[in-house]
């Protein structure tokens, strides 16, 4: 068991290092005070390939693993986790779904400009009474010659304003639960399409959240993904993967509420000598050390176990888990031992924070998360 990088590996974490301290970190606290969708950053992102890392080179990916995938999720969202969500979602949910279940008409179409970062993708499952119940879905596509007809409404979607594609879960059949829901690509050029406002959230300000709507959207009946009634089996396939995503947004959190608190402690001197004389202090850092480096351990086995074909869903719930729980009070105790520069938005510190929170809620709650690990014990 090899638990080091490779060469190849090593190099994409430093390309993600230097282009987060390069292009991410001057302006992030201003891009999450006010909103601001970076707009520019994901661009330079999809030209070095950290938009389709996953998917095969023929279809305009990057053709890599799925350790490379995390270790530039770590250094993106260290630095700018709203950049980390934006790159995650077009990666996990919706290139890798493509990737995986598409017809070479939709891989053609859709998944090569998706992978190369030409244009950016979303995934819409939940809607406003479905949250954690996702197969309780009201959206509904009727075929009608060639084209399906889509109406409905789905909420939180991630890059919902500023996507160009869609992936929409909607029923098919009714009366038969989870086995009529269908799996479709949607262009939200499309008549009939429409975006709510942007949510205004807690974290991860600079990027976008938002309702969609579709009143009577035609779409062609090539775009349905897999065949009717998959829609559920692709859903659940695609978050296991995703979850891997979010971990590492949730590490990147946590590694950059590490290394502040660490640099602080040096500089802050009370009592005529360094906080980190304590051993107060000393004590949550290596307490935070400890717990961010099993995390990172427990990421890499489910990306190695995805990338063997191992049945790794319980994995990757394990790692999302136990990685937002580790985000959350990493930074919570970064905050603390910044003290009062802590809490104010200028020192970037409660922002870690206030990101750190939405990891252990979007795709799968904690509470999700933990039924998941129980069921595959109880087997």
């Amino acid at each position: 068991m090899d638990f080091n990088l490779t060469s190849e590996q090593k190099l994409i974490k430093q390309t993600a290092a230097e282009f987060s301290k390069e292009e991410l970190l001057e302006g992030a606290v201003h891009r999450d005070k006010n909103k601001i969708w970076p707009s520019e950053q994901v661009s330079k992102m999809g030209e070095l390939g950290f938009m389709g890392m996953m998917v095969d080179e023929k279809w305009g990916g990057s053709g890599l693993d799925t350790i490379s995938y995390v270790v530039a999720m770590e250094e993106i969202s260290k630095v700018d986790a709203s950049a980390g969500v934006i790159m995650s979602v077009n990666n996990s949910l919706v290139c890798y779904l493509l990737n995986k279940y598409g017809t070479d008409f939709v891989k053609e179409n859709y998944l090569s400009k998706l992978a190369s970062g030409d244009k950016l993708g979303a995934f819409s499952l939940s809607e406003p009474q479905s949250g954690s119940d996702a197969s309780n879905m009201n959206t509904f596509a009727r075929l009608e010659n060639d084209f399906y007809i889509l109406n409905g409404t789905k909420n939180w979607v991630t890059n919902g304003i500023h996507s160009d594609y869609v992936i929409v879960f909607a029923i098919t059949e009714k009366d038969v639960g989870h086995k009529g829901i269908s799996c479709f690509i949607v262009d939200k050029r499309y008549e009939g399409f429409s975006t709510g406002k942007p949510e205004d959230k807690l974290g991860i300000r600079s990027s976008d959240t938002c309702e969609l709507y579709f009143d009577n959207v035609k779409i062609p009946k090539e775009n349905l993904i897999g065949e009717e009634g998959d829609g559920f089996k692709i859903a659940l396939s695609t978050l296991d993967g995703g979850r891997i995503g979010i971990a590492s947004q949730a590490l990147g959190i946590a590694q950059a509420s590490l290394e502040a608190s660490i640099k602080y402690s040096k500089e802050r001197v009370q009592f005529n000598k360094p906080i980190s004389a304590n051993q107060g202090i000393q004590f949550k850092l290596a307490d935070m050390a400890m717990e961010i480096e099993a995390s990172r351990l427990l990421i890499y086995k489910a990306a190695a176990a995805k990338d063997k074909n191992e049945n790794y869903g319980h994995l990757a719930s394990m790692a999302k888990v136990y990685a937002s729980e580790v985000a959350m009070k990493s930074s919570t105790q970064c905050v603390q031992i910044h003290g009062g520069y802590g809490y104010i938005r200028e020192t970037g510190v409660e922002r870690l924070m206030r990101d750190a929170k939405i990891t252990q809620i979007y795709e799968g709650t904690s509470e999700i998360q933990r039924v998941v690990i129980a069921r595959e014990l109880l087997k």
